[in-house]
Formats: C-alpha cells, structure tokens, sequence
C-alpha cells in the first residue's frame, strides 16, 4: 500500500504539470495573449510611466520572450528547487533549497502567496461543510428508499432527488436569494459573505450579555453559510442518494445478506454491518470527482453569493488575464483535485479489506 501511494505522488508531478501546461497554452492562444502591452493598454498614465511598467513586467516576468520561455521562468519559479535570480532578473546560481514565488498579481500588486492565503480557507470551509452534509443526507435517503422500495418514500424521494439534480446551480442560487433574501419575501438571510462586520468584535460563542442573547461569531458565520452550502450540496445529494439506494438494494437481496438473515441476525446487523459496508464502495468511486465538482461548484456559488473565496478570484483572474493568479489557482485546484482521488483509493481498503494494491 505504502509502496502504490508513493506511486501515485510520484504521478501527481507531471499530471500538475500537464495541467498548468494546457492552462498556459489556452492563456497565451486567446486573442492578445498576456503581454506588457496589453497589461498596460487603457491605463490612465503618461507615456513615460508606461514604458516604465512595460520594462518592469518584462523583466519580471520575461514577457517580451518566447511562450515557452516565459512557462519555464515560471516553473522555475514556483518550484521549491531551481535556479536564483538576483535583483536585475538574471540567473546566477543553482539551489535546492530557493523556495517557492509564485509571483505578484498584476491586479491587485499584491503576492499572490498572500492573495491565495486568504481566499482558500474560506473556499476550503465550504468545502468541509458541504461534503459531510452530501453524505449524511444521500445515506439516510438512500438507505431509507432501498428499505422502503415502492413505497410512498421511495417514489417521493425518487422524484425529489430527480428534480434537485436537474436544477441548475445558477438558477437555484437566484432563487434562494430572491425568497429567501429579499426583503420582499422571508428575509431570513443575508444576501453576501460569510459573516457580518459586527460579528468580527463577538466572542466566538454565543451568550447573554446583561439579559439579551447575543449571537456570536460562530452562529454569525452558520447563518451565512446556510444558503451558500445549500446551493452548493444540494446535486451532489440528489446523485448520491440515488446511487446509494441502487447499491443498497442491490446488496439486500444478495446471497451473503440472506444468509446472514438465516443465521439469525437481525435486520439493522443484516443492513449495517454487511449489506451497508459492501455499498460503500460506490461511494467512495464517486467521493473521488466530488472535489473537483465542488471546487468548480464555488465559481458560480461565491460569486452569486459575493464570498471572497477562490472560485470568485479565478473569475476575477481571468477577466483582467492575471497570469500569476490564474496558474496559481489552477495548480492548487488540480493539487486538491488528486489528493482527493487519493483519498478515495485509501479509502477503499479500509472499506473492503479484500482491495490490495500489492
């Protein structure tokens, strides 16, 4: 197993790579490419001052050189070994231990390590919450349809769950804000953010202060994500109910689940501890491209939402064609995409012990 896992690291070099490979290829193919020219065309400065900022990008960044020049400066760079440069850009030396730059964002002039810093844990939050939540709703619905197959749950939840993943995320964004949010309608959540300015000085838990229940921090942050998290799980729960109730059902009536019947046991041992273990490994097969989907979900939910998180950024990133920022964000999309499928293949093994990969 260590040995396959290793592997599977080893792999996740290249894959990185070849995926930065396609995103820089696409960036300097569309109409204009990324040049100094076009990161300095229509801005408000004198002439001098923008040949100055030319010179500058192209001795950053080497903008004025061949495509697959400018890749490998930029491999170069995001790479903890390679070569050094000094302060006029030029290379003088070879070191194994240079760090990682993955440069300065020509949008907001910041490092993007500081950019990404405080975008990604707020995309990673989403995440956390919504995956728990996929899982324990498809579980409990799918479970519940194959036990009660025909019955008037599993015709119900059959259509609802049909319905749910025919909706399309944007769509069902705008709905849950215009009813939810507007102030014509509930108005039981806030319309943007993850939190609200006033909850920044409560303490994190909620208490009462002289009689009056203040809320916290914690619940601040809850009630701001309810609408995000629901737009966000609510396909991935539809799918996966669906899939749970066809490998419940199957297991129910196979011939391990019936002898485990004649021997006695009871129906909710027979269900959990063989039928439902066995249909864990679709599951898993299918948690490996939850990530990726979800990671792609928060494009269109954060900006619906007005969360500063990655999937807002890239948008961003991509209209003002923010190189440094669109490579990054690409290359830790694709690094979390393959630790999730890494995940998924050591989860199999502890979900069947027959799976080796020896």
């Amino acid at each position: 197993m260590l040995t396959y896992l290793l592997r599977r690291v080893l792999l996740m070099i290249p894959t990185l790579l070849g995926i930065t490979l396609v995103v820089f290829s696409v960036m300097v193919l569309s109409p204009g490419g990324i040049s100094a020219q076009t990161l300095v065309e229509g801005s408000d400065m004198k002439p001098q001052e923008k040949q100055a900022l030319m010179a500058y990008y192209n001795q950053r960044y080497g903008l004025d050189q061949p495509a697959p020049i400018q890749y490998l400066r930029w491999l170069n760079n995001v790479s903890p070994i390679g070569f050094t440069q000094d302060a006029e850009g030029d290379y003088n030396g070879f070191s194994f231990t240079k760090g990682m730059d993955l440069g300065t964002s020509f949008m907001y002039g910041r490092p993007v390590g500081e950019i990404l810093a405080e975008r990604i844990p707020i995309t990673l939050l989403l995440n956390a919450v919504t995956i728990p939540l996929i899982y324990l709703v498809a579980i409990i619905v799918g479970v519940k349809a194959a036990q009660d197959r025909g019955g008037r749950f599993d015709v119900f939840s059959n259509v609802s769950m049909l319905a749910l993943w025919s909706m399309p995320t944007m769509l069902a964004g705008v709905l849950l804000l215009g009813f939810f949010a507007n102030v014509q309608h509930f108005q039981w959540f806030p319309t943007a953010g993850i939190s609200s300015r006033a909850a920044q000085d409560m303490p994190f838990l909620p208490h009462f202060l002289n009689g009056v229940f203040v809320s916290g921090f914690l619940l601040d942050r809850v009630w701001h994500l309810v609408l995000p998290v629901i737009c966000l799980s609510y396909a991935g729960f539809a799918g996966l109910a669906k899939l749970t109730r066809t490998s419940v059902l199957e297991n129910l009536h196979a011939d391990y689940a019936r002898t485990a019947r004649a021997k006695g046991l009871a129906e909710p041992d027979v269900l959990w501890r063989h039928v439902f273990r066995n249909s864990l490994l679709p599951l898993i097969t299918v948690s490996a491209g939850l990530l990726p989907s979800l990671l792609a979900g928060s494009l269109i939910v954060e900006n619906i939402f007005s969360i500063n998180g990655m999937g807002q950024l890239a948008v961003e990133a991509v209209k003002g064609r923010d190189r440094e920022l669109v490579l990054s964000i690409t290359w830790i999309s694709g690094f979390l995409t393959l630790i999730g499928y890494l995940i998924a293949d050591f989860c199999y093994t502890l979900a069947d012990p027959r799976v080796s990969y020896d």
